[in-house]
């Protein structure tokens, strides 16, 4: 039976039936648990197929998936260009939305017309949220990337002027004594009229496209069953989730799982085509040269 290089796709033809056993990997934040909580508990029908899981912050996935070592994973649309000839998007399950950016806080007193000579840390160098920020200044930052949870207490303990938060840092930066001084999405959207895109999830394109169809309708069904009854995936929401209150994992919830979570559609792939370009033009991306989806 065929393996991909580099991947943990197995795949046989019996009797006509195709078998996998895939790779699939995303974040322990609670909108990726929430999505997924009904696959990983095995109470979607994979119709043959078999899913190995893998939770890890969503810059690991970034780099993880560089290496192809993941089958299907979430990614940040930043990333995609570096992955554009192994991996393509799925229609569902990605990270998408209004009001749900990322935001630059800081201690108090910190003015962003010294942004360029900050010292700012970022979740990722292949993560939105970098390229959100060196966009709103026009060119490339000097940025150290650090895991995403450790990026408020560090600004706090005055290591970083600025950072640049992601995922439940929305609601928790006040709790280390920071402030916002810039919410990237608002800007944004002010600037586009389009949502922010900050995940996908990705399939490598080698699996083909019949393949990729039927897995993204595993997800599409499993995020369903969850809207349908959130308690089939409560238990293992809170467990990924570790140390993070009900209300903010509600509040996370809520926030990033929306319409494009569904279904990207015309608007998200807009989103994502735009934000790819804005990237390139000022030199900080590859140029999207693959198709942005994995089948049409």
């Amino acid at each position: 039976m065929p393996k991909g290089p580099g991947s943990g796709a197995l795949i046989a033809k019996i009797g006509g039936l195709s078998l996998s056993r895939l790779s699939l990997a995303y974040s322990p934040c609670p909108n990726d648990t929430f999505i997924f909580g009904a696959i990983a508990a095995k109470l979607v029908n994979l119709k043959g197929m078999d899913m190995d899981i893998h939770l890890h912050d969503v810059e690991e996935l970034n780099r993880a998936c560089r290496d192809s070592r993941y089958d299907v994973s979430k990614i940040s649309i930043a990333a995609l260009p570096h992955l554009q000839e192994k991996y393509g998007l799925l229609y569902s399950g990605g990270a998408l939305g209004r009001g749900c950016g990322p935001l630059v806080v800081s201690r108090p007193g910190f003015d962003l017309k010294d942004l360029v000579s900050a010292r700012i840390a970022v979740p990722g160098i292949m993560t939105t949220a970098y390229v959100l920020v060196c966009l709103f200044a026009g060119q490339p930052l000097k940025v150290t990337p650090m895991r995403f949870d450790s990026i408020m207490p560090s600004v706090s303990r005055g290591e970083y002027d600025l950072g640049v938060i992601i995922h439940e840092g929305r609601f928790t930066y006040q709790g280390y004594g920071l402030c916002q001084l810039l919410d990237l999405g608002q800007w944004w959207e002010q600037q586009t009229g389009l949502p922010i895109p900050l995940g996908g999830i990705a399939i490598r394109r080698g699996l083909g496209q019949d393949l990729a169809r039927k897995v993204d309708h595993l997800i599409s069904h499993s995020l369903s069953l969850a809207q349908k009854n959130p308690r089939l995936t409560e238990n293992y929401i809170k467990r990924h989730a570790q140390e993070m209150e009900e209300t903010v994992i509600k509040q996370h919830i809520e926030l990033y799982v929306n319409e494009y979570t569904n279904n990207i559609g015309e608007e998200g792939q807009r989103a994502i085509k735009t934000l790819l370009t804005m990237g390139a033009d000022i030199g900080l991306l590859p140029h999207l040269q693959a198709n942005l989806m994995a089948y049409p």
